[in-house]
């Protein structure tokens, strides 16, 4: 984002400062300011739709020609004022509005109005073909079609003029502003409509939404600009959701002290392993030890034993139980309960295996063990439908599912998480008890009560191992007594650092998920120094 301003309060428990606004929260604050403050409607949509004016003629200086698409809210309201201030520069503007003059109200009705006094014609409900040729020429297309109001599909005139935009717009590459938020995009959820205008860029107005950040409303937005219209912080609705940052996380990783050894400083376990998945075990285990971790410990099937002797130099290894297949063995439970009594934290499930006593072991370690544990990858299938049965556990549990992993954990299909990612992670935290970290774009970290948005990372995540890795750094900031919530939050933030930093080297078409470790000490330093 190009600014940020906590632009909210709230009674979290929580270290996030950055609030992320639901829809109905910016209604909220917006009825504060109107209503409590006694400051007019109209002067707010004066603002806003002026700060969207001066940023285009700041970024888009060389071109003279804008063309303004307005709905019937509020968010046309918006684009009347800024065709308004678009013209009075000397710009060439072109309004189309998506329905007759008649049905406009309130603020957008009085800045209609002014456009019809000032001369500025105003196209209601042109025809697709009319709309098809304006849209053809070499100008900004200003999306003001829905605003944060927005749920559901796009229909009537409105999802026509989405479609001809879209297809405008794909087709000369013209840029497209959004404001407030892309049409089409749910500002609560992130959800999208089949029909939905993809932004180049977004001037949003007091503070981000919810629906900028969750996928797929966060592929739809482009760069996000926040703007200042004016309201008072004080005034600002409470907020669940926010935006984790550098400066929070920082806050929340102790440093090593004079008076530390290794055993004080975070000892993990890491249990998982198999034939052909030992890789995923390596990684959580060295990016473990790479977060800070003073000892890290991998329980491995007894017959793959010699290659993590050979593969991890500074982490120890515990040979259990093996099937002789190459898997963990329903047997070794009771060692490995022992052994876990050693440690701060279990992460659970890198290169597990699906084999059924593996799976057993699963679930018979989680119904006994007293520790925290991380919850990862084939530890995740073990749980597949059986997410109430954490709700017994009394110490915190982790889950870092993708969305295949969460539809199998919620027996639904997986088209449904993508498409409703925050509510699915929502959904799997409450019948779990369990903090849920849904990777993918802007990871979701969840409770189910307040959720985190962590804006780190890119797309050279998507390579494997990269979840290991996550958990590893997850496992570590657990075991030095981190809160569950803070500890999942801060290790995604970290994670995607490292990724950041790391494809400044590498591109993120070619990182693998060791370039993650070795890029965690940078990472993390560089939090330090932020700190």
């Amino acid at each position: 984002m190009a600014e940020q301003r906590d632009s909210g309060h709230h009674d979290s428990e929580t270290i996030y400062g950055l609030p992320v606004y639901t829809a109905g929260q910016m209604r909220r604050t917006d009825a504060a300011a109107i209503k409590g403050a006694g400051i007019p409607g109209v002067v707010l949509m004066e603002r806003a739709g002026m700060a969207v004016a001066e940023h285009l003629l700041e970024h888009y200086c060389e071109h003279h020609c804008f063309v303004v698409l307005a709905g019937k809210g509020n968010n046309g309201g918006d684009g009347f004022v800024i065709a308004r201030h678009l013209w009075q520069s000397g710009a060439g503007v072109r309004v189309f509005a998506t329905a007759a003059a008649k049905e406009y109200k309130g603020e957008a009705l009085v800045n209609l109005k002014i456009l019809g006094k000032l001369g500025i014609e105003v196209d209601h409900s042109p025809s697709a073909a009319v709309l098809t040729r304006a849209l053809s020429t070499d100008c900004i297309l200003i999306d003001a079609i829905f605003g944060t109001g927005f749920s559901g599909e796009p229909r009537g005139k409105e999802a026509e003029f989405i479609a001809t935009a879209a297809r405008a717009a794909a087709g000369s590459g013209a840029p497209v502003l959004a404001v407030d938020i892309a049409s089409g995009v749910d500002a609560s959820t992130g959800e999208a409509g089949a029909r939905s205008l993809a932004a180049d860029a977004t001037v949003t107005f007091h503070a981000p939404k919810v629906g900028h950040f969750v996928a797929p409303g966060s592929f739809l937005t482009g760069d996000l600009i926040l703007a200042d219209i004016g309201i008072p912080q004080e005034l600002s609705a409470d907020a669940d959701h926010f935006l984790a940052d550098g400066g929070e996380t920082a806050l929340l990783v102790p440093p090593k002290m004079d008076y530390d050894n290794k055993f004080s400083v975070g000892r993990v376990l890491v249990a998982g392993g198999s034939t052909g998945l030992t890789g995923a075990a390596c990684l959580a285990s060295e990016a473990a030890l790479r977060t800070g971790a003073g000892v890290v410990t991998a329980a491995v099937p007894s017959s793959l034993n010699p290659i993590f002797e050979q593969k991890l130099l500074e982490v120890m290894t515990l040979p259990l139980a093996d099937t002789g297949s190459g898997h963990l063995a329903e047997k070794a439970l009771e060692r490995l309960l022992a052994a876990a009594d050693g440690f701060d934290c279990v992460a659970l499930g890198p290169g597990l295996g699906r084999d059924h006593e593996s799976v057993a072991l699963v679930e018979k370690f989680i119904a006994r063990s007293t520790l925290p544990i991380v919850l990862d990858a084939d530890g995740l299938f073990a749980m597949s439908g059986k997410l109430s049965a954490l709700r017994r556990r009394q110490s915190p549990t982790i889950l870092t599912p993708h969305a295949g992993e969460l539809a199998r954990l919620l027996e639904v299909d997986s088209a449904e998480v993508k498409a409703h990612r925050l509510a699915m992670a929502k959904m799997a935290a409450k019948k779990s008890g369990a903090i849920v970290v849904l990777k993918g774009s802007s990871t979701i970290i969840t409770n189910g009560r307040e959720t985190v948005l962590n804006p780190s990372g890119n797309p050279g995540l998507a390579t494997a191992g990269a979840g290991d890795v996550l958990t590893g750094i997850i496992a570590t900031l657990l075991a030095k007594g981190l809160r569950a919530f803070d500890a999942a939050a801060a290790g995604a933030f970290i994670h995607g650092l490292s990724a950041d930093l790391a494809t400044e080297k590498t591109g993120e078409d070619n990182l693998i998920a060791s370039d993650l470790i070795n890029y965690l000490p940078l990472a993390l330093a560089s939090l330090q120094e932020e700190d």
